[in-house]
């Protein structure tokens, strides 16, 4: 299952972006995210930031990217429906491996809690990893027919 949560970019540049994610009691994980008390789950708010960074590296570079390493998440106020998460990710130049380092806050848009951070952290964008040559031919023995 594939969640889009990037609802509008607000801001693109080279090296940042800013964008929203709009909660809905209409989610289906908000309903068991609490039943009686629905909140965006915290693994959701880092999506966000992730998927935040990919949009700005498909902008600026080529190619598939993916979440790398995650370090130093702090999670904070909780996002709940009727509000929207608010992300801004920046992001470096990538490293000698093509490694990229980024940094992300997410802050709520709406009462109660308006301007509180929900989330901040750091994490990597990587290019996917090539199979090897022994997995690529035994993947496309299994999949071909004889």
């Amino acid at each position: 299952m594939h969640f889009n949560l990037i609802d509008n970019v607000l801001e693109l540049g080279d090296d940042h972006i800013v964008a929203r994610k709009q909660v809905s009691s209409a989610e289906e994980y908000l309903a068991d995210h609490f039943p009686d008390f629905p909140i965006l789950p915290g693994v959701m708010m880092l999506e966000t930031m992730v998927q935040a960074a990919r949009h700005l590296l498909g902008a600026t570079r080529k190619g598939a990217w993916v979440a790398g390493e995650v370090r130093a998440v702090k999670y904070g106020a909780m996002v709940r429906p009727g509000q929207s998460l608010r992300v801004e990710v920046s992001i470096s130049d990538p490293n000698e491996a093509g490694i990229i380092s980024c940094r992300g806050t997410g802050t709520i848009e709406g009462d109660p809690g308006d301007g509180a951070t929900a989330i901040s952290g750091r994490f990597t964008m990587r290019p996917p990893k090539n199979l090897t040559a022994a997995a690529a031919q035994m993947q496309e023995s299994e999949t071909t027919c004889s």
